[in-house]
């Protein structure tokens, strides 16, 4: 085959890769097309040398052979990710197969809201806190400081315009303090 050939050859099989790929990341495709990514690899590393002396198709060459390295490295990104879990149209796509199968996705078990924790935690530290300056933590109850938490949090978040914040202890001057930042 002349160069204009194996060109025109080149660019339909790396569209080919491009679209294969794509239909394996969404599922559709089981396996990942790596025979016809063999023949794609082959075929961009065949004029590396510089054979081409035509600057038209020396040209072309170079931006086939760049989308294709760029694709590359696209792939083995995304391939990457749907190992380590991370793939976010992956599990969109899991969650749809489970809908077709009339599958109820496991329930979470049932705990206590991450607020309550929250809340648990900074009441724990403050106790910790007052105890560690000698301060008397008799009457001090976890309602108390869910109560001024609660009272606090929309105040804040209305005065940083945020949705969340975050409540800390800390000790200036020898007193704990509850101190609050806001998140977002």
């Amino acid at each position: 085959m002349g160069l204009a050939e194996d060109l025109n050859q080149f660019e339909q099989l790396l569209g080919e890769l491009i679209i294969k790929y794509e239909q394996y990341f969404l599922g559709i495709e089981k396996r990942e097309p790596l025979r016809l990514f063999g023949q794609v690899e082959r075929l961009s590393q065949r004029f590396s040398t510089g054979a081409i002396t035509n600057s038209s198709q020396k040209f072309r060459y170079n931006c086939l052979v760049a989308r294709f390295t760029t694709y590359r490295q696209y792939w083995t990104r995304i391939n990457r990710l749907i190992d380590e879990g991370k793939y976010s149209r992956d599990r969109f796509k899991m969650k749809i197969h489970e809908r077709e199968r009339n599958v109820e996705p496991s329930p979470e078990p049932p705990s206590e809201k991450p607020a309550d924790r929250d809340i648990d935690q900074v009441y724990r530290q403050y106790l910790e806190a007052r105890t560690a300056c000698h301060l008397p933590v008799e009457g001090i109850r976890p309602e108390m400081i869910a109560a001024a938490i609660e009272k606090q949090r929309p105040l804040i978040m209305e005065r940083y315009h945020c949705r969340e914040v975050e409540f800390r202890v800390v000790i200036e001057e020898g007193t704990p303090k509850i101190k609050v930042r806001p998140i977002a």
